[in-house]
C-alpha cells in the first residue's frame, strides 16, 4: 500500500500519468493499473481525466493529504532508524553487583557520558547470577559479572581480575610477622563475611581445615557492612580485594598473603544476537577498555 501511495502522491504532483511514469521509471500502463487498484480499494473515483493530463477529485484530494503525512512520517522513521543504526545515538542498560559497580562505574560513566552525550545508561544492582540472568532475558543489555557461568546466548570477555581474601584494619593490632601469628589473630575474630558469597564459605572452608577458623562468626547480607565493620575494626573481614581498597586504599590490609584466598574474573557479557549498532559498540569497547587497563594494574 505504501508503494501505491508514492505512484499516487507522483501522479498527482505530476498532472499527468505519463509524467509521472517518466519520474517514477515504470510503465505508463502499470501506473495506470496501480491507480485502478487504489480506486477499488476505497471505492471512490480519485482522477479525472482531461485533455492536458489528470486532476484529482474531491475523494483524490483527501487521499492526497493522507499520502503526504503517511509518507512524511516514514521517512522521518526511516531517518531516525538511520540514525540509530549508524550514529552515536542509544540507550542501554547495565548491569553489575553494587560492590563490583562501586568501584567499576564511577570514574568510567563520567568520562564516558561526557565524551558520548547522545548515549543515555542506566543501571540495574543485583548479584551476578540474577544480572547473567537478566542479560540473556533481554532486560540488561551489559552486564558486568563475577565467574559467570558460559551461557549459549551469551558473549563472555574477560574484563580483570580480583580474589576474595582476608582483611584488618591497618591502623589496628600490629601485623603478624609469620603465619602462626596471622592464624592466631584469625582464632581470636570474630570473622566477618557476606554470607550470600559462595567465595566466603570457600575460604571459611579452607580455614577450618588448617585449624584457623575463629570461634566467632559474623554473617551479613552485604558486602559494604562487612567493609564498613571492618573499617570500624571488628575483627577481619572477608571481602574483594578492589571491594576493600577503594576509596579506602590504605585503611584496610591484608591479613597474611599465605592465608587462602579465592580468585575471581569479572567478565563482561551480552547477547550474541544483540543489535551491533555504533552507540552499541562504542559502549561495549568502553567497558572493556576500562576493565582491561583496571587489570593492568592488578597485583598478586
Amino acid at each position: 500500500m505504501l508503494e501505491h501511495l508514492r505512484y499516487f502522491q507522483a501522479v498527482a504532483r505530476c498532472g499527468s500519468l505519463s509524467a509521472a511514469a517518466r519520474v517514477l521509471q515504470v510503465s505508463q500502463p502499470g501506473l495506470t493499473a496501480v491507480i485502478k487498484q487504489l480506486e477499488e480499494s476505497f471505492g471512490t473515483r480519485l482522477l479525472v481525466r482531461l485533455r492536458t493530463g489528470v486532476a484529482l477529485t474531491s475523494t483524490g484530494e483527501e487521499l492526497l493529504r493522507f499520502a503526504n503525512d503517511a509518507l512524511a512520517r516514514l521517512e522521518e522513521v526511516e531517518q531516525r532508524i538511520k540514525g540509530l543504526e549508524s550514529d552515536e545515538v542509544g540507550s542501554f542498560v547495565i548491569g553489575c553487583h553494587e560492590s563490583l559497580g562501586a568501584y567499576f562505574l564511577p570514574q568510567w560513566m563520567t568520562r564516558f557520558l561526557e565524551s558520548n552525550p547522545r548515549i543515555q545508561l542506566s543501571l540495574s544492582n543485583a548479584p551476578s547470577r540474577v544480572v547473567l540472568n537478566a542479560t540473556v532475558e533481554r532486560s540488561v543489555h551489559f552486564g558486568i559479572v563475577v565467574n559467570p557461568e558460559p551461557h549459549p546466548d551469551l558473549v563472555s570477555m574477560k574484563l580483570f581480575r580480583d580474589a576474595v581474601d582476608l582483611f584488618v584494619l591497618a591502623d589496628g593490632a600490629p601485623e603478624p610477622c609469620d603465619l602462626m601469628g596471622a592464624k592466631e589473630r584469625l582464632r581470636k575474630g570474630p570473622l566477618v563475611f557476606a554470607g550470600r558469597i559462595l567465595q566466603s564459605q570457600q575460604i571459611i572452608d579452607k580455614l577450618a581445615a588448617m585449624d584457623a577458623l575463629p570461634s566467632r562468626m559474623l554473617p551479613c547480607g552485604d558486602l559494604e557492612l562487612v567493609k564498613s565493620l571492618a573499617l570500624a575494626g571488628l575483627g577481619i573481614a572477608v571481602l574483594p580485594r578492589r571491594v576493600a581498597h577503594y576509596w579506602q586504599e590504605k585503611r584496610l590490609r591484608r591479613l597474611h598473603p599465605e592465608l587462602p584466598y579465592m580468585a575471581d574474573e569479572i567478565h563482561l557479557v551480552f547477547r550474541g544476537d544483540a543489535h551491533r549498532t555504533r552507540a552499541f559498540l562504542i559502549t561495549k569497547d568502553a567497558i572493556v577498555a576500562h576493565g582491561r587497563a583496571l587489570d593492568c594494574e592488578y597485583e598478586e
